[in-house]
């Protein structure tokens, strides 16, 4: 299978933070499938390193306030595109993210408290009738 996967969780520092979040779950199944790297929010424009953001309601905002809403829609998109013309058959996307969290994600207070949700490009993909996986679910794929 060619698999979509959150560029952090592969070991580049695209994080918000400027780090990485290598997953060996996700790591060993290199050694079955061909592992295709994206990260949509730097798709979407935003640098590294960013401040945090968080979706509230039906945005993303950042730490400070800003709106990157339109970063993190352009991001998915872009994302959706290459995982389209590469022909990939799944996604394994960095879990509780705003872009990239599935079921759940951080609830916009920026206290780390958990709700149900999903970050914009899991929920494109979604739509789209992608399987979408998180690092806590390798096991399905």
């Amino acid at each position: 299978m060619k698999i979509m996967v959150s560029a952090c969780l592969l070991g580049c520092s695209c994080r918000y933070d400027g780090k990485s979040k290598a997953d060996e779950r996700v790591l060993r199944l290199k050694d079955r499938h061909t592992l295709i790297p994206v990260c949509p929010e730097q798709l979407g424009g935003l640098c590294t390193p960013r401040l945090p953001a968080e979706i509230q309601g039906e945005q993303v905002i950042r730490k400070d306030g800003t709106n990157v809403t339109q970063e993190y829609t352009k991001g998915a998109r872009e994302a959706m595109h290459l995982y389209a013309l590469l022909s990939c058959d799944a996604a394994i996307l960095k879990a509780r993210s705003p872009s990239c969290g599935k079921d759940i994600i951080y609830d916009g207070t920026f206290t780390g408290t958990l709700t149900e949700g999903n970050g914009i490009t899991a929920a494109l993909f979604q739509q789209r009738g992608i399987q979408v996986f998180t690092e806590d679910e390798t096991e399905q794929i």
